[in-house]
């Protein structure tokens, strides 16, 4: 009876995904028990994450908490498989024929008393067995859990990477049919030189593209590389405690080595080439704006790590767009409604930035979030040492090297567009298509300082 009893308690500690005992157990919303790892893998491996393993239903959660009754019971059902094997004629010392119930944790062997306080091993750190099984288990746990999360970052890197991959492809695409309608425009340049530009951007671009598809497939092994030392852990996990005393060292110490280096998402970025005259052309509409202070642009998010987040969307997913932003912001004294103008910003001491020009409604809406809705801005936002650029109305993340100090604006309020200059390159950094808008805009920039 006792016996019928006692398979039944450790039939309900088993894992029905490995079949072994629950390890670091999670109860989903629907009741059943797993070990977290079990079914962390079954759902990157199904073709219905989110769903019961046993019942099929679905649940919404993913971050469970460890069970911590289970787990006192399944360390309960462990031990008293370990004591069995202590008292038993196998873990007897085959010197002093005492039971070896102390595990050294320098040379990793069971002692019995005396061995324990012999000279070899005085000085030692010595723990009673079931402790040093418990401690050992933990420990195999804790870095079990390390390696999840990388496997996880590079599964969120090779999204990016393939993302970015798509994104790059299409910003060439882009890119070209901007060179050459800025390129046609001012027509006082040879076909050539356009030509000549387009072949030179399509080159790096497609070097671009093989760093990229290179880096993926490191990713890609390096992921398979993690997903095979998490499998042997969590073999280990399931070894009796005797088992995994004599070998959790070894393979904790593997598992360190694997895991040091993890590959990065790319960040791409061409050349700013330049357009021979470029400069020049816009030079014969310059006008001086005079630019007077705002007493703060409000928003309900923090417009800047809005964009940064959607700059960098990867390594950057996790800053809050809190708190209510109020930035110094600038604001040109004349609005322009027809006619051309060029002007030009000095902008090296500051690492974020917005330049452009905006409606005066979107101004005035003191009520809004992140709407950009009349407000056609080049951002420059920074996140470690790395730069992006991005444009709104809608947002497009622009691939292209940061200008240096000064970004120069051309309005041509006629054709409804906006073009920006990094003029040290005398390089196009982003032209707005035609007809873009109609009505009365205003120049606008900020250095993205929150005024306190």
């Amino acid at each position: 009876m006792e016996s019928d009893f006692s398979r039944a308690i450790t039939e309900e500690l088993n894992c029905s995904i490995c079949l072994s005992y629950l390890i670091d157990p999670v109860t989903i919303n629907c009741g059943h028990s797993f070990c977290q790892a079990c079914l962390h893998l079954f759902w990157e491996d199904s073709l219905l994450p989110g769903h019961c393993p046993t019942c099929r239903k679905r649940t919404k959660r993913k971050d469970f908490r460890t069970n911590i009754v289970l787990k006192k019971l399944v360390s309960i059902a462990k031990q008293a498989s370990l004591k069995k094997y202590l008292i038993s004629e196998e873990n007897k010392c085959v010197i002093h024929k005492e039971t070896k119930g102390i595990f050294c944790m320098e040379t990793r062997i069971s002692l019995c008393q005396l061995c324990s306080d012999s000279l070899i091993h005085r000085g030692h750190r010595h723990s009673p067995i079931e402790a040093a099984a418990e401690g050992e288990m933990e420990r195999l746990l804790k870095q079990m859990a390390f390696l999840q999360k990388k496997i996880q970052e590079i599964k969120e890197n090779l999204e990016a990477e393939c993302s970015m991959k798509l994104l790059f492809s299409n910003f060439l695409v882009m890119r070209e049919d901007m060179i050459r309608t800025e390129y046609r425009k001012w027509r006082a340049v040879p076909h050539e030189q356009e030509d000549q530009h387009i072949v030179r951007m399509k080159n790096e671009g497609d070097c671009v593209l093989e760093k990229l598809g290179e880096s993926e497939a490191m990713m890609i092994q390096k992921s398979k590389q993690l997903r095979e030392m998490f499998q042997e852990l969590m073999a280990m996990s399931q070894e009796p405690y005797v088992v995994l005393l004599q070998d959790v060292d070894i393979i904790l110490r593997r598992s360190e080595a694997v895991e040091l280096s993890i590959p990065q998402a790319m960040k791409p970025e061409l050349s700013a080439l330049p357009i021979t005259g470029l400069t020049e052309s816009f030079n014969q509409f310059k006008v001086d704006i005079f630019f007077k202070k705002l007493f703060g642009l409000h928003f309900k998010k923090n417009l800047f790590n809005v964009m940064r987040r959607a700059g960098f969307k990867l390594h950057h997913q996790h800053t809050s767009v809190h708190p209510i932003g109020c930035y110094l912001a600038f604001r040109g004294s004349q609005s322009f409604t027809s006619g051309k103008y060029y002007w030009e910003l000095d902008l090296k001491d500051s690492s974020d930035w917005a330049v452009g020009v905006c409606t005066n409604s979107w101004l005035m809406n003191r009520n809004k979030f992140v709407e950009t809705e009349g407000a056609f801005l080049l951002f420059c936002v920074k996140e470690g040492s790395h730069y992006s650029l991005l444009s709104t109305n809608p947002v497009i993340h622009h691939y292209i090297e940061k200008p240096l100090e000064r970004v120069g604006v051309f309005l041509d309020c006629e054709a409804g567009y906006l073009s920006f200059l990094n003029i040290a390159k005398s390089s196009l950094i982003y032209r707005y298509p035609h007809k873009t808008f109609k009505y009365r805009v205003w120049p606008f920039f900020s250095y993205g300082h929150i005024i306190p």
